[in-house]
């Protein structure tokens, strides 16, 4: 059965049948989003509407955890308070979450780099303890550098970085050359670049969208010392965060750097009119690369 167009008025319907105490709130869809499609609901909900994702299964993996994670970290992010489930009139899962404050870092700056800086390293800390054995593993992601290297390939051939190729390819090889992770497996966000952090007053202010929320190399989530902070703040972000030896940042750097390819091909894809392209990605992900070169 075909999925029908996502209006506000089928939202309002949605909830109407199966929330109805909620149905008389305002309701206003959220630019962006991808596998999901967000709509405001009132000042401090909002609606997660399934809609790329082939499968439920990163909504319900964020229904079933964020409960765990949210409240022992320092910063806000989104709680699912209802759940809503497929129907006749929208055969798949959508989701009621508290609403994160503040503007997506797509789509804004951080000026205050240093307050910025030990924010992510606080978060991170917190978010970075010994997952439950019955936490997720990622299938797509959360590998060593050297087992990714195919994507790292497709995206560097894609992507036109012309001399700046060499240098960002030898990055990537001295992530290859790191050693492995050997702790235990920690919380990782997963996917953490400018449209799932938003900001405010100069500094981060949230973490949103943990779908690809998993338990492994905590190195996936250090790129955002590139991805996310501004030029010359890196250094204090892993001061800060004081848990990253040399072979994780090798290896977070990397990363970082395939980040960087991933954002600046969604950015062409959108300047070509493609579906799921972020014509506004593509300056931040060079902006990322360019800070990736520079080191710490």
């Amino acid at each position: 059965m075909p999925t029908a167009d996502v209006t506000a008025d089928l939202v309002r319907d949605l909830l109407r049948d199966q929330h109805p105490d909620l149905a008389g709130l305002p309701i206003r869809e959220v630019a962006g989003g991808w596998g999901n499609q967000m709509w405001r609901l009132g000042d401090e909900l909002a609606v997660r509407m399934q809609r790329m994702d082939p499968t439920p299964q990163l909504q319900l993996k964020e229904r079933r955890w964020l409960p765990v994670l949210a409240p022992r970290l320092p910063l806000p992010v989104p709680a699912p308070v209802r759940f809503g489930e497929p129907s006749e009139r929208f055969p798949k899962h959508w989701t009621v979450m508290t609403w994160v404050p503040g503007e997506p870092l797509d789509r804004g700056t951080i000026s205050r780099g240093v307050h910025a800086a030990d924010t992510l390293a606080d978060f991170l800390r917190a978010l970075h303890v010994e997952a439950p054995v019955d936490a997720p593993i990622a299938a797509d992601r959360g590998a060593h550098p050297r087992d990714c290297t195919g994507g790292f390939e497709e995206f560097l051939e894609a992507v036109a970085l012309d001399s700046l190729a060499d240098d960002v390819r030898a990055v990537w090889d001295d992530a290859v050359a790191a050693r492995a992770w050997e702790g235990p497996p920690v919380w990782v966000h997963g996917d953490l670049h400018p449209a799932n952090v938003v900001v405010s007053e100069g500094t981060l202010s949230g973490i949103v969208d943990f779908g690809d929320l998993f338990a492994g190399d905590p190195a996936w989530d250090l790129v955002a010392a590139w991805v996310l902070l501004p030029a010359g703040t890196a250094a204090r972000f892993f001061e800060s965060y004081a848990r990253a030896d040399e072979a994780a940042i090798r290896r977070a750097r990397g990363l970082a750097a395939m980040k960087g390819l991933f954002l600046i091909l969604m950015g062409q894809n959108g300047d070509q009119g493609l579906p799921g392209g972020k014509p506004h990605w593509g300056p931040a992900g060079r902006a990322a690369l360019e800070r990736v070169l520079r080191g710490l």
